[in-house]
């Protein structure tokens, strides 16, 4: 059983991954099914530079793991309960306030 503390760590990392729009997008098409980072930049839009940056992130929060499928890497979610989280967070948050939206980072108010 993991600690107050312990918890709180795990909670803030996966709040901060999901701090960024883009890491968001990532997980939710990780969600869907696990992918190629050339599929995923191409998928979202993004360079594979930027995604990589993104994907080293979300690999260092614990939240996707690499696959090696011969010449290339697969990535996925580390667990299949971190989508069932996703689902679950995103259908709260539309349940509770459907109709707020968030102050940009950059006010102090923000929380």
């Amino acid at each position: 059983m993991l600690t107050l503390a312990a918890d709180i760590e795990v909670l803030a990392r996966f709040g901060r991954a999901l701090a960024d729009p883009i890491r968001c997008r990532i997980l939710l098409a990780l969600r869907q099914a696990p992918a190629y980072p050339a599929d995923l930049a191409d998928a979202l839009d993004i360079s594979r530079t930027r995604l990589s940056n993104h994907l080293a992130c979300l690999r260092d929060c614990g939240l996707v793991v690499t696959v090696p499928d011969g010449r290339r890497t697969r990535y996925e979610l580390v667990d299949e309960r971190l989508g069932h989280a996703l689902d679950d967070l995103r259908n709260a948050v539309v349940a509770v306030e459907a109709d707020r939206t968030c102050p940009d980072a950059d006010e102090k108010d923000c929380c």
